[in-house]
């Protein structure tokens, strides 16, 4: 069956179909831009999205952080109806195990500020943290922080969300479709090429997640954007799991779970893991994931645990995001290197690239998130806490 042939021109064309771009698809066409154009290479959500853990948070330690989480938690709140779609969202808190005086005393610090902008965290003593996560051995944890809005949520469901609302409101959203090189005269792109036809355009924006560098390329700006491989596993059904299990975190070794159907989601970071697009699942990680449910959740043990996916952060020299327009290419936006809170932030995203777009003030200054922080002798920001 022969396709539809791409639009000839568009006054937008977001590159990548995950979470970031439908949601600035969303918002763009819900601003009254008549003709967006999306590209996916493969399916909506099916890159670094489809194997988010789900987390949906506002316990950041800078106000950038913070900020995006807070109005994206809000809007998951309300996704229901806008755009319209049920996400499963389960606000069942976030848990951080603290177990050295520095990070106690680290988190002390974020709470505070996270509490004088609006976010309901705390610190919390063990007994408490053991009392809303009893599958957790308490053993050498100091104190724990625990925000009791954050959650998780489905995040197939909110890619499924913004596409469906994107076309509702005109967006073209075509998947199966590589871009192969953009078209630039001067300081501007002035069209998309890819393996479907060419798209004469005004305004690229990429939300290419951990492709984005060769994206950036193509254009003649440097995205500094890593893959790097973060790998999950599931437990089997649990008859005794507790009704309410918080997304808890221990954060010295980076271990988390929370409750996906009638088992967990489990996962940890590797810190041996180089970079590179390894979306093989592997086993080499397991070692130091058994040491990490031994010493912190060791009933699990006794839990059959099967295999689950890997999937790709879009990591950045300092763990923070690059938001905003090219200073190189005019008409070049970006939104990527997340570092794995991409997800997360995904509402507050797609407000912000909209109305970067529109040349209004967003309701947020994402200014020291341009990638101009990362040239020679600029100041880059300090790394939040990365779970």
């Amino acid at each position: 069956m022969s396709r539809t042939p791409l639009p000839d021109s568009a006054s937008v064309v977001v590159i990548g179909g995950g979470v970031i771009g439908t949601s600035i698809a969303f918002h763009l066409a819900e601003a009254g831009v008549t003709d967006v154009v999306l590209l996916e290479r493969g399916e909506l959500g099916c890159g670094s999205t489809c194997r988010a853990a789900g987390g949906v948070r506002a316990q950041f330690s800078d106000e950038l952080n913070i900020a995006l989480g807070t109005r994206s938690l809000e809007a998951f709140t309300r996704f229901g109806e806008r755009p319209g779609q049920e996400i499963d969202l389960h606000q069942v808190g976030y848990l951080f195990l603290l177990s050295t005086q520095d990070d106690v005393a680290a988190f002390e610090r974020d709470v505070k500020l996270q509490n004088e902008l609006g976010v309901t965290s705390r610190m919390i003593d063990v007994n408490e943290a053991r009392r809303l996560s009893p599958m957790i051995d308490t053993e050498g944890v100091l104190a724990a922080a625990f925000s009791p809005d954050d959650g998780h949520c489905t995040p197939e469901s909110v890619v499924l969300g913004y596409g469906n609302a994107a076309r509702r409101r005109g967006a073209v959203l075509r998947t199966g479709t590589t871009v192969l090189g953009l078209e630039r005269s001067g300081d501007r792109v002035t069209a998309v090429v890819s393996d479907q036809g060419k798209i004469a355009t005004d305004t690229v924006i990429c939300a290419a997640g951990a492709w984005s560098a060769a994206i950036g390329d193509m254009a003649g700006v440097e995205l500094p954007v890593q893959p790097l491989r973060r790998q999950v596993m599931f437990t089997e059904p649990m008859p005794d799991l507790p009704p309410v299990v918080p997304f808890t975190i221990d954060f010295a070794t980076s271990f988390y779970f929370h409750r996906e159907g009638r088992g967990l989601l489990l996962g940890m970071s590797d810190p041996d893991q180089k970079p590179g697009f390894h979306l093989d699942y592997a086993e080499d990680w397991l070692p130091r994931l058994g040491e990490a449910i031994e010493t912190r959740a060791p009933r699990l043990l006794d839990v059959g645990l099967k295999p689950g996916w890997a999937g790709l952060y879009e990591v950045t020299p300092d763990h923070n995001a690059l938001l905003g327009r090219a200073e190189e290419t005019v008409n070049f936006l970006y939104a990527t290197g997340f570092s794995g809170h991409g997800f997360l932030q995904a509402p507050a995203v797609g407000e912000v690239i909209r109305d970067l777009y529109l040349e209004r003030e967003p309701f947020l200054d994402v200014s020291p998130l341009s990638t101009a922080r990362f040239a020679p002798g600029a100041f880059t920001r300090p790394e939040t806490h990365i779970v």
